[in-house]
């Protein structure tokens, strides 16, 4: 008898909430949730340690789809980098047709589009230096790809602006640069 009582009490407040009449609020039954007081990214909040409203995230967090890069600038990282950073992408037309389409979007306006140093910001900036020259072909790719990420001397870094699939790429293009014939022989079946 009292499952019937509890089925019936049930029933009549499933239908008490559905109310025909639209412009009648149905019953609120939790009305903190309905009208919530909202923070501003930027606003001060008193609910939080540092009174801040967006949060730094947690140290060592990494964001998604990024892999850690545990190197910082300069140039003891960047022989560390020479010597432990490997090109995870193996060469092949279209990682060097990709990294074609970064080097002349971001490397070309300083390197020009055959990696002399001869960019048209050149009239205005130093002279960068040439990337086919016997220095740059020596290096070894992560330590070319430490270059893009942090910059060195006058070149800026890069690292906010390519992503670093297209950075490991990039390497793989300024290497066909380097040695064209090389790059052909790779390319062949």
């Amino acid at each position: 008898m009292s499952k019937r009582w509890v089925g019936l009490a049930a029933l009549g407040l499933a239908l008490a909430g559905c109310e025909q009449d639209e412009t009648k609020p149905n019953f609120e039954y939790a009305p903190d949730m309905v009208a919530s007081v909202p923070y501003d990214s930027f606003a001060n909040n008193p609910n939080t340690p540092d009174g801040k409203t967006l949060l730094t995230p947690a140290k060592g967090t990494v964001p998604r789809g990024h892999q850690p890069l545990h190197l910082v600038s300069g140039p003891e990282a960047a022989e560390r980098a020479g010597a432990d950073l490997r090109n995870p992408y193996p060469s092949s037309p279209e990682v060097l047709a990709r990294g074609q389409t970064a080097f002349l979007r971001y490397c070309s306006p300083c390197h020009g589009s055959g990696g002399l140093g001869d960019g048209p910001v050149t009239a205005r900036f130093p002279m960068p230096p040439s990337l086919l020259a016997e220095h740059a072909v020596g290096l070894p790719d992560g330590r070319i790809f430490h270059i893009i990420t942090h910059g060195q001397g006058l070149m800026p870094a890069h690292g906010s602006q390519v992503a670093p699939e297209d950075r490991w790429k990039l390497v793989h293009y300024v290497r066909s640069l380097q040695n064209p014939a090389r790059t052909a022989r790779k390319e062949m079946p």
